[in-house]
């Protein structure tokens, strides 16, 4: 299990390795996330920012797998560390300090940039119903870069960890780390009651524009 210095509730690390292969489509080329991770989500760290904090958790579920990777020493920072680094480049004003104001990917890859010093790319789609069209650019994705991405819509945030994909279909599942999560670190529950599991294109809104923040490794790295 993963913890920062100080942190006594650890974190759980690379939940989805029992279901990679569980993702019900037939021929489908599959690709996840490679290397180590940290499940963050709802509640941790005696924090409680049920109803506002998920990009928050998947941003620090980002960071996590930077620093597992050796690609950052910065530490995973809390939420309020996250509101202070947006207010420091200007991106929002003093009163978003401990306030409980979502944010959304640009944010995300702000902060990856300013704390990380990794650079994002990021994907978007008007619909939810469009997520498929997308398919081959997030096996592309996983397989070159293999960061975890953050991926925000209408007011939920989530973290994919991979993609399933048959193109002669145009079938789709993806692999999800729900940040919304408010129970104990519990792997059994968290896999049999889907807080992290494969999703078919019903799990996301037709009505929602998603926006994706795609962290890339950095290239130089010794």
């Amino acid at each position: 299990c993963w913890g920062e210095p100080g942190d006594k509730k650890r974190k759980l690390e690379n939940v989805h390795e029992t279901i990679v292969e569980k993702h019900g489509v037939p021929g489908a080329v599959v690709a996840t996330v490679q290397g180590k991770y940290a499940y963050h989500h709802y509640m941790q760290d005696n924090f409680n920012d049920d109803g506002w904090g998920c990009a928050y958790r998947s941003l620090q579920t980002l960071v996590s797998w930077l620093r597992m990777q050796g690609y950052t020493s910065a530490t995973v920072p809390s939420h309020k560390e996250i509101q202070q680094t947006l207010i420091d480049i200007g991106d929002k004003d003093a009163k978003f300090l401990n306030s409980k104001q979502w944010i959304g990917s640009m944010e995300v890859g702000f902060v990856l940039e300013t704390r990380c010093n990794i650079q994002s790319r990021y994907i978007s789609v008007s619909s939810g119903a469009d997520l498929a069209t997308k398919a081959e650019e997030l096996i592309q994705h996983f397989n070159t870069e293999g960061t975890p991405i953050m991926i925000g819509g209408g007011v939920y945030a989530h973290t994919i960890l991979g993609v399933a994909y048959d193109e002669p279909t145009e079938k789709c599942s993806w692999l999800i780390l729900d940040p919304h999560y408010t129970g104990s670190e519990d792997l059994k529950t968290i896999i049999s009651k889907g807080w992290c599991g494969w999703k078919g294109p019903n799990f996301w809104s037709k009505s929602a524009f998603y926006n994706m923040c795609l962290p890339i490794k950095p290239k130089n790295v010794i």
